[in-house]
Formats: C-alpha cells, structure tokens, sequence
C-alpha cells in the first residue's frame, strides 16, 4: 500500500484534497480500522480528530511518520512529548476558532439564562396558552461578575461578549500572574480561583485540559459558586468533575450547565440526560463552515511545511 498520508475522514473545505495532491499519496480510513492499521506503516503524516487519541503505540507502528495534523486547538488527545522525542512535527489549528467558540458559548449563557429550549418546546408542544406574567422567568445578566477560566484569545473574545452585555469580567490568575488583563474594551482582574469563584454569577472555562488542569472544578471548588451560578464549557470535558456538577444541579445550588464538550466524549455521563436546567450540545464550539474550513487550511499547510524537503 502506497500512503504518505493518511487521515481519518474528510475535512471541511478542499485543503486537504489539494495537500494529498501535493504529496501523493492521500489514504482516508476510519480511525483505528483494519485500514488504518494497515496503513500505519508507511505513513509520513497523520491527520486526527479531537475524538481520536493518539499513543506512542500508534507511532511504534509508524515508523515514517514525520507530521501529526490534530483538527483542533487543544491537543491533549496527541502524545506531545513522544513526538517530540521523536522529532514528529505536531500540527493544530489555533487561532482561527476564536471568534466561532467565543460565540457558541455566548449562546449556551443565553440559552440557560433566558431558558430558550424550554421556549421553545413549550411553543412546539402546541400547548402554549399565551403570554403570562411568570412565565418562564430567566435571570438577567448586567452588573453581574463572570468568571473566565483562561485568558488566552477564546477567553478574551468571550469577555468582550459578556462586557457588551453589561457584565464584570474576571480572570482565573492561573500562572500568579496578578494584574489585570487587557481584553480589548476594557481590562479585568487576574484572580486565585478561591477569589474568583465565590465572586462568579457565571462561570466559563477556556482553558486547556493538561496534567495541572484536570479536575480542577472538584466538589469543594464548585460548592464555593455562588448559589443559581451558572456553568459553560466549551473547552474540555475532564477539566470538571462531572457527578458533583450533576449533583448540585439536582440540588438547586448551580442555576445552570451549559455544555458543548463532556468527559469520554461521545460517551456521556447518563445522569446528565435528566439533569435540570441543562443544554448539552454536541461539541459544536467551531462547527461554522468559515470556521472548518480555515481549520484544514492552516492544519494542511502545516502539514505540507512538515513534509517539505526544505525543511
């Protein structure tokens, strides 16, 4: 078999059509198929999906491998450290989802706080008698503080979003930087996050799941949330503990979740399908065409640095 580069699926756009062009030849396989295993062992660059975890088993199989390309931002689910040991290039696609997650995670606050699903079902349900003057009553937003865990470019970009909203950004102080963080508009404090999450009507994580952030929101840091604070997250699932999450929104202490991204995604937590004040969506932070699109450009153009002779 004859394969230089193999990849997973599709991607949105013609990059990657046009690299495998450049560097014949291009191999699709669904991951972790017979094909794909089949294909491992001449292959000189990768291309996976934020569902696809990668181990240093699948680069002892790749022996040629010079280039992994991860459809994504975050690349907790590519061996780092083995690649580098190796002198494999790693590619992603920082930068152009900014604007598309910042979005989407201003929708789920909206839509937890104003209680859009409900709205809607209620109007589907054909049983919808009219206006009332409880009905359906959501929670304003203005004057309010928002945590936001991370301050890179999502980060900022959504604290510009809720700034316009007439909210009080805060930043997770993360490194101890202490300070303040210019997010365009205006600037907001870096706070410990024993300082920052008794202070946070909302909370919102932006930042990457690495060894240092995983469980970071355990039982006791969420018990310390304000009462009816609400949650999103757009980033990664294994930054939360989930049960306890699930537990004090059964309770009544958080107000609301919104989630895009889950623990052991597409496997989910059952509970979290009869959780209260809930929108679960399905990890569509960057799922705009424009957005995909600019994604496999820049992942594919890496790529091809990866593989040029001149390198």
């Amino acid at each position: 078999m004859s394969v230089r580069i193999l990849g997973s699926s599709p991607l949105v756009g013609p990059a990657l059509a046009d690299l495998g062009a450049r560097f014949p030849d291009l191999h699709l396989a669904p991951f972790r198929s017979p094909e794909w295993n089949a294909a491992l062992p001449q292959a000189e660059a990768l291309v996976v999906l934020v569902s696809e975890p990668l181990t240093e088993t699948d680069l002892d199989a790749a022996p040629k491998l010079k280039a992994i390309g991860a459809y994504s931002v975050g690349l907790n689910h590519v061996p780092v450290a083995a690649c580098r040991d190796r002198g494999i290039a790693v590619v992603n696609t920082p930068g152009v989802l900014t604007d598309a997650t910042a979005d989407l995670a201003l929708a789920l606050l909206m839509a937890l706080t104003r209680r859009l699903a409900e709205g809607e079902a209620l109007v589907r349900s054909g049983t919808w008698e009219g206006w009332a003057p409880d009905q359906l009553l959501g929670r304003g937003l203005a004057g309010k503080d928002c945590g936001i865990l991370g301050s890179g470019p999502i980060g900022q970009a959504f604290a510009r979003r809720v700034w316009a909203l007439g909210m009080r950004p805060i930043f997770w102080d993360r490194e101890g930087l202490g300070g303040e963080v210019d997010f365009g508009p205006d600037r907001a404090p870096r706070l410990p996050l024993a300082d920052l999450l008794p202070r946070s009507a909302v909370l919102s994580l932006h930042c990457p799941l690495t060894d240092q952030t995983r469980g970071l929101l355990d039982r006791t840091s969420l018990e310390t949330l304000p009462a009816g604070a609400v949650i999103l997250n757009t980033a990664r699932g294994g930054l939360m503990d989930e049960p306890a999450a699930i537990g004090l929104l059964e309770s009544g202490h958080l107000g609301g979740a919104g989630l895009d991204v889950y623990e052991g995604e597409p496997r989910l937590n059952p509970r979290w399908l009869g959780a209260p004040r809930t929108v679960l969506l399905p990890h569509l932070g960057s799922a705009t065409v424009e957005t995909r699109a600019a994604m496999a450009h820049l992942l594919c153009e890496g790529l091809a640095a990866a593989l040029s002779p001149t390198r």
